[in-house]
């Protein structure tokens, strides 16, 4: 019977928090409230968790939030179960595009929605930069882009170096 609960608790998070992973924590919230699986704090400490690991923060919170329900079962259920409406969603999507790939329409739409998503995207990168920005950064920034045009190494080797010099730098006081 949890696991049912569960599907279907995780099932409805994943329909209905749209806006990605931090929509989902009012409804978690709800859980810890109306079922008792988890604390408010179990899910503080679960969300700073999934913030800083790799993946989707939705998608982690419910897998964190599985386990602590009903061990590897629950995890197993919990992310399935709220991945499970954007999968069929993008499924149908997928076929409606399919069916109207011709249509001018559909073509001009679709022509349109591409620059848009790069504008956000790129004023998400905008902002972030212009809330963080600090004369380290700006000269790490510097020096890490004349290196790349100069030493063709993997990016990951920069990023390394970026998270070294902030670690440090954090560590010293020199970085907010």
């Amino acid at each position: 019977m949890i696991y049912l609960k569960l599907f279907l608790e995780f099932f409805h998070i994943g329909l209905f928090s749209i806006g990605g992973g931090y929509a989902t924590i009012p409804f978690l919230y709800h859980i810890a409230d109306t079922q008792k699986w988890f604390t408010s704090q179990q899910l503080s400490d679960m969300i700073a968790l999934s913030s800083i690991t790799p993946g989707p923060v939705g998608v982690n919170v419910a897998t964190f939030a599985g386990f602590t329900t009903s061990g590897i079962a629950g995890a197993l259920i919990a992310t399935s179960s709220v991945i499970l409406p954007s999968f069929i969603l993008v499924i149908m999507v997928s076929k409606l595009l399919e069916q109207f790939k011709h249509n001018k329409y559909a073509k001009a739409i679709v022509y349109t929605l591409k620059p848009v998503g790069c504008g956000l995207l790129a004023s998400v990168g905008i902002k972030m930069f212009i809330d963080n920005i600090n004369l380290l950064g700006l000269m790490l920034f510097g020096i890490l882009l004349i290196l790349s045009r100069k030493e063709k190494r993997d990016p990951l080797f920069y990023l390394g170096v970026s998270a070294l010099v902030g670690l440090v730098g954090g560590f010293f006081g020199l970085i907010r």
